[in-house]
């Protein structure tokens, strides 16, 4: 029951992740513009009298499609909500070996950051530090799902703890690649560079493109408020095809180390590197379509997955016999 509870809420979270993205790049992220309603009601306003009443109370356009689209996404995120928690009960009476407690409660409480940040997202209207984080929030917590399936599976041989290192560089330079990829989704900066692979001709010449990256700042504005350059937004984003660059090379590296102890570890990783790849390269050459920049979302998500579950599946450190000295010698002054 807690593997396939566990698989149901690692896919629930997949597509919450999707459906996000598919929301955000839609330009439906203030398709209701108060929380957690739309436009006062639990659905979206559609008929006439509705929509003629949600303009007189809360002014401007009602854009029913928009706000249809959101509103599937926040009761889809109430509905992982409840899987969360029914997940973490299930787990706390029943704790498999290997896993710790506060993996079992983690992800509640990033559920509930998660619903605070959905609501400062339509408050703040669409801050990019606070959209950004939101995307970083449903990765971390299908990272945290996936690494639950990880301790619960068999451990990896010894034979891969030389690997430990590689696996925590390759996450930490993932992580601040999805970090990247959402600052591009959220300053909707995917098209700025067109001309080079390093946007050289669109930052030539600029010397205020690092305003582009403060935090403190609202959408289309740089902290002083005025409007973001096109050398702005090709900063975003030739600094995350660098980020590229890097992660390709470095999980590249890790891809050849875990190959020559096991293919099946490694090709399911070169597989989910090389999709991510071509999904950001495709994503420029065919002007961001609407089905690609979701699936490129929804690649990044798959690779920080398989890199996850291998990590947490590393056979625990092993103290050399210096080590194993120092340790004692240190519990001996205590």
């Amino acid at each position: 029951m807690i593997r396939a509870l566990l698989l149901l809420t690692i896919l629930w979270t997949f597509t919450l992740i999707m459906l996000g993205a598919y929301v955000r790049l839609s330009d439906a992220g203030l398709g209701c513009p108060d929380w957690p309603g739309c436009y006062g009601q639990l659905t979206a306003p559609d008929e006439p009298h509705e929509i003629t009443q949600a303009e007189q109370t809360f002014g401007g356009e009602v854009h029913a499609g928009k706000g249809s689209k959101e509103m599937l996404h926040r009761y889809v995120a109430a509905g992982l909500g409840v899987l969360v928690l029914a997940l973490a009960m299930v787990l706390w009476r029943q704790r498999p070996e290997r896993l710790p407690r506060w993996l079992i409660v983690l992800p509640v409480l990033l559920i509930v950051f998660q619903a605070l940040l959905g609501m400062w997202t339509v408050t703040l209207k669409l801050m990019p530090a606070v959209v950004t984080a939101h995307l970083l929030g449903g990765m971390i917590l299908c990272a945290l799902l996936v690494a639950m399936a990880g301790r619960i599976a068999t451990p990896l041989p010894t034979t891969f703890s030389g690997v430990r290192s590689c696996c925590y560089l390759a996450l930490l330079l993932l992580t601040g690649q999805i970090v990247l990829g959402g600052w591009v989704s959220t300053n909707y900066a995917g098209l700025a560079c067109a001309t080079s692979v390093l946007c050289q001709n669109e930052l030539a010449g600029n010397h205020s493109v690092w305003d582009a990256f403060r935090p403190d700042r609202v959408l289309g504005q740089t902290a002083d408020g005025a409007s973001l350059s096109l050398a702005h937004l090709a900063a975003i984003q030739s600094l995350h095809r660098l980020g590229a660059m890097l992660v390709l090379l470095v999980v590249g590296r890790l891809i050849y180390v875990l190959h020559q102890r096991s293919s099946r570890l490694a090709l399911p990783l070169a597989a989910a590197l090389l999709l991510q790849i071509g999904l950001g390269m495709s994503n420029v050459l065919f002007s961001l379509p609407l089905p690609l920049a979701v699936a490129h979302n929804g690649g990044a998500a798959l690779l920080l997955a398989i890199l996850v579950f291998i990590t947490v599946r590393l056979p625990a450190a092993q103290y050399t016999a210096t080590a194993r000295l120092n340790a004692t010698w240190v519990r001996s002054l205590l």
